[in-house]
């Protein structure tokens, strides 16, 4: 017996009534969350059409062999932006109207792997052996409304279908609970004359991955106390009765991490010569989600951790592709420099406790928003619904070439001329997709401070 998958009603009028607009097959995402016994899917997304340099195109020469996977894994890296903790691509579909054949089968578990593998990279934590790694097809013929439903393992590359069952039912995440936490980061990254060969972009991924570590050994209090991972998160509560609509049941959770080792590990102080330094600092929130069927609270915490990091990593992308994007020159004779960062905005989901996430820039009005929204998750929203979780914070950038070691000596001199940096980004301009793009960039000593105002 395979995977059951539970699936919102709304996921499945959502996907009968897509409209194919001449083509011979859509394809999209499955969004929700994986637990020990069963999955949920909470949404579904086509990806946007890509653009066609030659409109004179005919959509019947269009075949299943030109499903553009760049395009649609790209995709997935902007929606997995848009999810909080709890919640993953879990799959793809395609809805198509022609019979289902290997050729369909072959795309899909292409696709899947494709997808799984470009959000990967992108990640500052690694699954965890206990984790369910099937990840779901899903093939709809459009005019018969008959599915096929499978699974692959995308931790075993040569792992054959395996048959899932998709059973829906209503209303599946009016009730899921929220874990919401503020968490207040000081990061400093120092930029090695060893790695200036490197993207800022890579130097500073590699820099959280080290204070990943940090989150990943926290201490994590849910509503003011330490609890067992393996107790059941509602254990305790009082559960509510006849629940119609949506009632969300929200944990605060705090995080602790250490400021020293363990006393069997032993730290010497280092100096390093310098050509700058990435700082973040300020306060995020974040929030994640879990069903509400037994939920335990190492699966809660793991979701909160989750958010955290993705968060962070994301609004260092963001700003990065903005600085690009934009073409933001270097202020000569400057040793600082100040731009606008991302702040987060929530979004609920129509009959769900289950909010989604966007970033927003402080130019970017919620009209802009909004049609991100569209865009990217195809489903309609308010602009009065926008949740602005934070306040507007700042980024501080030397562009200078910074000689200093890193243990806070500021007195060396600079050498006068910078290092040559190039920072390589992708970027589709009209839904912001990543496509081959370099810029070469005259800042060597590029030292970016997150800060609340």
């Amino acid at each position: 017996m395979g995977r059951t998958y539970i699936v919102e009603e709304t996921v499945g009028q959502y996907l009968s009534n897509l409209n194919l607009q001449g083509k011979s097959f859509v394809s999209g995402l499955l969004i929700g969350q994986c637990s020990s016994q069963k999955d949920y899917v909470i949404l579904a997304t086509r990806t946007p059409p890509k653009e066609e340099k030659n409109e004179n195109l005919k959509h019947p020469k269009d075949k299943l062999d030109n499903l553009d996977e760049e395009w649609a894994t790209e995709h997935a890296n902007q929606v997995s932006r848009m999810l909080p903790g709890g919640l993953l691509v879990l799959g793809v579909f395609i809805i198509t109207t022609l019979e289902m054949g290997n050729d369909f089968q072959n795309t899909l578990r292409r696709l899947v792997f494709a997808v799984e593998k470009s959000m990967n990279k992108k990640r500052l934590w690694n699954f965890t052996e206990e984790e369910v790694s099937d990840r779901v097809t899903l093939y709809m013929c459009s005019s018969t409304k008959k599915i096929v439903c499978r699974t692959y393992d995308i931790h075993d590359p040569k792992s054959s279908a395996k048959p899932a069952d998709w059973k829906y039912q209503n209303g599946l995440s009016t009730s899921w609970l929220s874990l919401e936490c503020t968490v207040h980061i000081n990061i400093h990254i120092p930029l090695s004359t060893t790695s200036v060969s490197y993207t800022l972009e890579k130097n500073t991924k590699n820099g959280l991955a080290r204070w990943a570590k940090q989150i990943e050994n926290g201490v994590y209090l849910i509503n003011g106390q330490v609890r067992a991972e393996d107790c059941d998160l509602l254990e305790g509560q009082k559960k509510s009765k006849g629940i119609t609509q949506a009632v969300s049941q929200s944990f605060d959770v705090r995080v602790l991490t250490q400021l020293l080792l363990n006393s069997d590990h032993r730290s010497t102080a280092t100096v390093q010569i310098c050509s700058g330094s990435v700082n973040l600092k300020g306060t995020v929130k974040c929030r994640a989600y879990i069903h509400n069927s037994k939920p335990k609270v190492k699966d809660a915490v793991q979701a909160v951790k989750r958010d955290i990091l993705n968060t962070v990593a994301d609004r260092c992308e963001i700003l990065f592709e903005d600085l690009l994007l934009n073409e933001i020159p270097e202020k000569k004779d400057s040793e600082k420099e100040f731009h606008i960062l991302p702040h987060r905005v929530f979004v609920p989901i129509p009959g769900s406790t289950v909010m989604l996430c966007d970033y927003k820039f402080g130019d970017e009005s919620a009209e802009e928003i909004r049609d991100h929204f569209i865009e990217m998750l195809d489903h309609r929203i308010q602009t009065e619904d926008l949740e602005i979780a934070e306040e507007i914070n700042t980024a501080f950038m030397s562009s200078s070439v910074n000689t200093e070691p890193s243990l806070d000596n500021t007195d060396d001199e600079q050498p006068k001329e910078p290092i040559k940096t190039t920072v390589v980004l992708k970027i589709q301009q009209n839904i912001g997709m990543l496509i081959a793009f370099g810029v070469a960039v005259l800042a060597a000593g590029i030292s970016f401070h997150y800060f609340s105002d």
